[in-house]
């Protein structure tokens, strides 16, 4: 199964959305380069106040342009980088892949699977009912996040946009994705 990456955005300050870049670069163990969310222990504001020492398992946040479409066909203004993705993704369902999952991403970078985002208040904050539209109910009543995946890098690269994702499940038992 192979994707596209249609945009690569980061911030180098704790900003909602991300701007759009001409490429990002991702460090093992680190997440983007200057980016606010990289490093090797937990950035996201609200868990390093519960915790600033546990790992980052939030290093690059993926989202597909598709959810995005979804989002301007339902009346929101949104495009890639404004609800702080790190890479857009083109082709392939993030959120149905296992826990594990290792993205190949251009010519060298990896990154490996961690979860999903939460969709938190911060969305509506953004857009009024960005929270809302990014949560449903599935066919037997389970809740289904849309904000998208988060990963750690495993190897180094740059990415840009156009490269392709070739996603490698893992072997063994698939584990569904949890937040993280």
């Amino acid at each position: 199964m192979n994707g596209t990456v249609r945009s690569v955005s980061s911030s180098g300050t704790h900003t909602f959305s991300k701007r759009n870049q001409p490429r990002v670069r991702l460090i093992t163990g680190i997440g983007v380069e200057g980016d606010a969310h990289s490093g090797t222990t937990v950035k996201h504001r609200s868990r390093v106040a519960k915790d600033p020492a546990q790992p980052n398992l939030r290093q690059v946040h993926l989202l597909p342009v598709e959810i995005l479409d979804e989002l301007r066909s339902a009346g929101f203004d949104v495009s890639p980088g404004q609800i702080g993705e790190n890479i857009t993704t083109q082709g392939i369902e993030l959120r149905r892949l296992p826990t594990g999952t290792r993205l190949y991403i251009g010519s060298a970078a990896i990154v490996e699977v961690t979860g999903l985002r939460n969709p938190c208040g911060q969305l509506d904050t953004f857009q009024r009912g960005l929270t809302a539209a990014l949560l449903e109910r599935d066919e037997v009543g389970a809740l289904v996040r849309k904000a998208g995946i988060m990963g750690i890098v495993l190897a180094d690269g740059e990415v840009y946009p156009g490269d392709t994702v070739r996603v490698e499940l893992p072997t063994g038992v698939h584990e569904p994705l949890k937040c993280v």
